[in-house]
C-alpha cells in the first residue's frame, strides 16, 4: 500500500510520515509513505494525506502553484474515491471558503466556511495550543474506533470549520464552546488536531485510517 502525504511548503512532513510509518508498522501492514509534490504519485496513490500549517490563503496558494495537484486530487479523492485525510488546515482546505485574513476559496469538498475562533469564555487564549478531549459523535466512524470515548489529542489552531450540514462533524472539542474537530463524508476525513504529535491517541487514528475502506 501507498500513502501519497502531499507537500505543498506547508506541514509538519517529517513528523507526519514518521507518524504514518510507525502506525503502519504497529498494525503490521506494508506501507510505504512518499512525502511528494508531484501530482503523478499522487494519482497512483492508494491513500492521500494532506498535512498543513499557516494562514488557508497561503496553504491554498501553495497547493495551487503545484502544476497539476489540485486536478489531481479532484480525479483521485472525489471521483475515484481514495481515501483522503486532512491535517489541520489541510482539513480546512476541504471548506468552501476561508475567511482568515480575506476570503479565499477552499476545495469545497465539505460544505462550509472556515472563521476565527472566539472561545465564549475570555481567559480562554487563541491560538487554542494545546492538550484537550475530544467529543466524538454519536455517529461512530472506523477512523476514530478504538480511541476511546474522550481521548486527549494536541491542536494549534486560530481558526476552524463550520461545515454547513452538521453530520459532517465528526467530532468536537469544548473550548470555550463546541469547536469541530473531525470532518468526514464519504471517503473523505479531516482533523483540526494534529494526530502525528497526539501520541497514542493520534497513532490510533492513523492506524484506523490506513485500514479503513469506505
Amino acid at each position: 500500500m501507498t500513502v501519497a502525504l502531499i507537500d505543498y511548503g506547508s506541514g509538519n512532513l517529517r513528523s507526519a510520515a514518521k507518524s504514518l510509518e510507525r502506525a503502519a508498522y504497529d498494525a503490521g501492514l506494508s506501507t510505504r509513505v512518499m512525502v511528494t509534490s508531484d501530482p503523478q504519485v499522487v494519482r497512483l496513490a492508494d491513500r492521500i494525506v494532506l498535512p498543513g500549517v499557516g494562514a488557508f490563503a497561503d496553504c491554498r496558494q501553495g497547493l495551487g502553484a503545484l502544476p497539476g495537484m489540485i486536478e489531481t486530487l479532484e480525479e483521485r479523492v472525489i471521483r475515484a474515491a481514495r481515501p483522503f485525510l486532512g491535517i489541520c488546515v489541510g482539513m480546512q482546505l476541504m471548506a468552501t471558503v476561508g475567511r482568515e485574513h480575506e476570503d479565499c476559496s477552499g476545495l469545497d469538498w465539505i460544505s462550509g466556511e472556515v472563521v476565527a475562533l472566539k472561545p465564549n469564555d475570555p481567559s480562554l487564549k487563541v491560538p487554542h495550543m494545546g492538550w484537550n478531549q475530544l467529543e466524538i459523535s454519536a455517529q461512530a466512524h472506523p477512523v476514530l474506533a478504538g480511541m476511546g470515548q474522550n481521548p486527549h489529542v494536541y491542536f494549534v489552531h486560530s481558526y476552524h470549520l463550520l461545515p454547513s450540514e452538521h453530520d459532517r462533524v465528526l467530532a468536537t472539542v469544548d473550548y470555550g464552546g463546541a469547536v469541530t474537530a473531525v470532518v468526514g463524508r464519504d471517503n473523505l476525513v479531516g482533523t483540526q488536531f494534529h494526530p502525528e504529535k497526539s501520541q497514542t491517541a493520534g497513532l490510533k487514528l492513523l492506524e484506523n485510517f490506513l485500514k479503513w475502506t469506505p
